[in-house]
């Protein structure tokens, strides 16, 4: 058999692969996915432990290694419990909804040049589309409603609530993120992913469209309802979000979603801002260093560059409020991101028509975007602290309602009468002094 898979005859060089090279392909990705999340999952408990002074796990496998697969096995052997009031269906289809799009995303990431396998000319890419970078973004919508519908069919409050607002994440972040792809767009010319990378052949747009990078960065953290955004589940109000009901292999399947989306928009971020899966300099000094297999070294390494940053705001950052989440999204990335791009539209405009030169005009530009943001966090600062406060501010009863309730902003919490002082037995010692001891 030697017809053609996922042809693709706009893009030059795909669509000319024969189906057992497209069935390997897709086993490779599978394999490299799964053996990612395993691998991220010991990273991050190992690297967390290490900024709080812990050891982390180190007994199963060489160096712990296998303790993320162990704790597969200890999901998969675990009771699968499905609550009496939950809608059976959807509550069993949307792990799956959540997990499916995350593997097809990667259908169109570029891991590195032309290779030869086994004879056959074949690009490091299962495929690609002239629309590729809107197709994992159409994907990655898709993959939220697993877990709006997880939340819904819980037939609980607690996962309707995280279902809710992953929902309200999902359109706050997601135009944010569309935005800061619109640049690499205008430059680069094209929505093909390999041709982006082709097009970062002198300098990366991380570098160029710095403040694209930058907004794309902060909503990817959203997208991925990973700390300090993960309002969704956020277990200190929700119990355990959206997912809180479930168990065994429907609950690994939420969390083999998460570290997945991980990687996907850690790979989207190395295509489209740092060059793919080209050499870092000075390494691209070399001749050899993006021909082969080569690159797919150096794009693993972006990567993981990308991972290391979520783990290291996990470890660091306290999670937002909620109204600081939405406030961010709303008032400070998309319009900033609508100006940014306002201004390399209208450099590129001015290139196109009068050959004007704009890598200086965008790298003031985007240190300017920078400024803005950073005084918006300013701004705030200065207003919270300037804000008018209450001479006297009114006290309140907080049994009232019959259970105590904390006191509201401006509220005052009256004042508890001192215990009259007691003796306690011969040793003439006052009660006072005796709970000092």
């Amino acid at each position: 058999m030697t017809g053609t898979l996922l042809a693709s005859p706009d893009v030059p060089g795909f669509g000319s692969d024969p189906w057992w090279l497209v069935v390997a392909k897709t086993l490779v990705i599978f394999v490299f996915l799964v053996l990612m999340t395993l691998f991220t999952i010991w990273w991050e408990r190992r690297v967390v432990a290490r900024m709080q002074h812990r050891i982390g796990p180190n007994r199963v496998g060489p160096a712990g290694l296998l303790q993320s697969l162990a704790d597969g096995i200890k999901l998969a052997l675990k009771e699968d419990i499905i609550p009496k009031a939950a809608d059976k269906v959807i509550f069993v289809l949307a792990p799956i909804l959540s997990v499916t799009p995350a593997f097809m995303a990667w259908a169109v990431i570029p891991f590195g040049p032309e290779v030869s396998v086994f004879g056959e000319r074949t690009n490091l890419q299962l495929t690609d589309l002239p629309v590729a970078v809107l197709y994992i973004l159409a994907v990655a919508s898709v993959g939220i409603y697993g877990i709006v519908l997880a939340g819904w069919s819980s037939g609980s409050t607690y996962p309707l609530l995280g279902g809710l607002r992953s929902s309200a994440q999902m359109i706050s972040y997601e135009v944010a993120m569309g935005l800061s792809f619109v640049g690499v767009f205008l430059y680069a010319g094209t929505m093909s992913t390999s041709e982006i990378v082709a097009a970062q052949g002198d300098y990366w747009y991380a570098i160029l469209l710095f403040p694209s990078f930058a907004i794309y960065v902060i909503s990817m953290v959203g997208e991925t309802n990973r700390a300090p955004f993960d309002l969704p589940e956020a277990e200190g109000e929700l119990v355990g979000g959206f997912h809180t009901e479930y168990s065994s292999l429907k609950f690994a399947l939420f969390f083999l979603a998460e570290y997945i989306n991980m990687v996907t928009v850690s790979a989207l971020a190395t295509t489209l801002f740092l060059g793919g899966w080209r050499a870092p300099w000075p390494l691209s000094l070399w001749d050899g260093a993006n021909q082969g297999w080569w690159p797919v070294l150096w794009f693993t390494i972006k990567v993981f560059l990308f991972l290391f940053v979520f783990i290291w705001l996990r470890g660091t950052l306290p999670r937002l409020r909620y109204d600081q989440f939405m406030r961010l999204g709303w008032k400070v990335l998309i319009p900033v991101a609508l100006g940014w791009l306002l201004l390399v539209a209208t450099v590129r405009a001015l290139n196109t028509e009068y050959d004007f030169e704009m890598r200086q005009v965008l790298v003031y530009g985007g240190v300017a975007a920078a400024v803005v943001i950073g005084l918006t966090f300013v701004w705030d600062l200065v207003a919270s602290r300037s804000e008018p406060e209450d001479d006297e501010p009114d006290e309140f009863d907080p049994m009232a309602g019959g259970h105590p309730v904390p006191p509201m902003p401006g509220q005052k919490v009256p004042a508890l009468s001192a215990a009259p002082a007691t003796t306690s037995g011969d040793s003439g010692v006052t009660g006072d002094e005796e709970d000092d001891r």
